[in-house]
């Protein structure tokens, strides 16, 4: 009987560390770097071509450089480089998933 109890008692530690483990994880926010990395592959993956930024690389293995959507003037402008993502992206993309401010 000693021995189910120690088991329960380890199942019940064990149950507390990984609620109080995924407790802490949903806590953690990203950094706006982070944020800013994460637009730029959100925009990115929106492109439904394979030249979005002068560094993808074309079907050959080539970078696409200046016949990247985001090299030529008009029509789409994905999002390639984290000066390119305003604080006001980062704060609207927090709010779109849901951080509070």
């Amino acid at each position: 009987m000693p021995w189910r109890l120690n088991c329960w008692a380890s199942c019940a530690i064990a149950a507390t560390l990984l609620i109080a483990g995924t407790a802490a994880a949903r806590d953690v926010r990203p950094t706006d770097d982070e944020v800013r990395q994460r637009i730029i592959a959100e925009s990115i993956a929106a492109y439904p071509g394979n030249c979005a930024c002068p560094y993808s690389t074309m079907r050959n293995g080539h970078r696409c450089g200046g016949r990247s959507a985001y090299s030529k003037p008009g029509g789409r402008a994905p999002i390639c480089y984290a000066d390119d993502v305003t604080e006001a992206m980062v704060v609207r993309w927090r709010r779109a998933h849901g951080e509070r401010l």
